[in-house]
């Protein structure tokens, strides 16, 4: 299989996926991705075939997508940044709107190194 690169918008779509319960052996609905994100069904459905062609999902035609194990675990990883940046965010003082927006912005960029010290700076902190 070729390696494709997972662009920030196709982790969104993950992430999404995750955080709506699907998993390798939850699906989803492809309509609620689309709510979840504020967009539409043919963009899901775009986005859809960039990802099972990068083997992190599955959906039979036109039905409900699951995650492969791969998929999986990208989703939870940037759901996992994105839980920890936001965390941290809040503690200093910004507003939960802005924190969850900006750590959707900083959890595409930021280093593996870099986001491994955040999180242990959070857990010691107890933030």
């Amino acid at each position: 299989m070729v390696a494709h690169k997972v662009t920030e918008s196709h982790e969104d779509y993950l992430e999404a996926i995750v955080m709506l319960g699907g998993t390798d052996k939850v699906s989803v609905r492809p309509v609620d991705v689309a709510n979840k994100l504020g967009v539409s069904k043919a963009s899901v459905n775009k986005a859809v075939s960039v990802l099972k062609e990068a083997g992190m999902l599955d959906q039979p035609y036109y039905g409900d997508i699951t995650l492969t194990k791969k998929g999986y675990q990208y989703g939870c990883e940037v759901f996992e940044r994105h839980k920890v940046l936001t965390r941290f965010l809040k503690a200093i003082g910004v507003d939960e709107e802005r924190a969850d927006e900006e750590a959707c912005m900083i959890e595409h960029d930021i280093s593996e190194d870099t986001f491994q010290k955040w999180a242990a700076y959070v857990e010691k902190n107890k933030l």
